[in-house]
């Protein structure tokens, strides 16, 4: 890996456990093990690793989708596992919250420039459920249906963070899974009548 992309990597992490703003050129080059100077010869500024970080956290989201569109053997499965990243994450999530929704929530305090950047990738969350449920045949109700259960996925991610509370993310993913049986079933039987 170069140094570049330690970089990138130490920096994902740092922002994601201690915050955008919390997190100094210098814990950076000390987590990775650089001088300032090979630092700075990298990125000039935070907001430069910051678009990096962005980039690169959009780049692992899409292909984690694209791994998704392909292993999954319907639209139903596919949600499922957006779903259940809940329970892939749920340490993390427990300890740092939601990486997308964290630091989201952060730069929009900071009023950063970078803010519709990171809101891209609650879109690539929001335009492919919206594609599975569309698949399954919700039509018009799709992206509201991709919206509510991303909004669930964040509330969940929430508050098992503020109570750090594993069993009630493992109950709330199953109920996310049975209401989103309920709203096949649901369907299922409209088209039948």
């Amino acid at each position: 890996m170069s140094t570049r992309d330690r970089i990138i990597e130490t920096a994902d992490r740092l922002f994601y456990q201690q915050g955008f703003e919390a997190t100094s050129f210098a814990d950076i080059a000390s987590a990775v093990g650089i001088s300032r100077g090979n630092f700075y010869h990298h990125f000039k500024t935070k907001d430069d690793i910051l678009d990096a970080v962005i980039n690169q956290r959009l780049a692992n989201t899409e292909q984690m989708l694209d791994h998704w569109e392909v292993t999954g053997n319907d639209p139903a499965e596919r949600i499922r596992s957006f779903i259940h990243i809940l329970i892939v994450n749920g340490e993390k999530i427990r300890k740092f919250g939601c990486p997308v929704g964290t630091l989201s929530s952060e730069l929009a305090k900071l009023n950063h420039s970078a803010q519709s950047d990171a809101a891209g990738l609650f879109t690539l969350f929001r335009t492919w459920l919206g594609r599975q449920f569309s698949a399954l045949g919700f039509g018009a109700k799709s992206d509201g249906l991709a919206m509510h259960i991303l909004g669930r996925s964040q509330g969940v991610a929430t508050l098992a963070n503020a109570f750090d509370d594993k069993g009630f993310l493992q109950s709330e993913v199953t109920l996310m899974c049975d209401w989103l049986d309920g709203q096949i079933a649901d369907l299922n039987r409209s088209a039948q009548s």
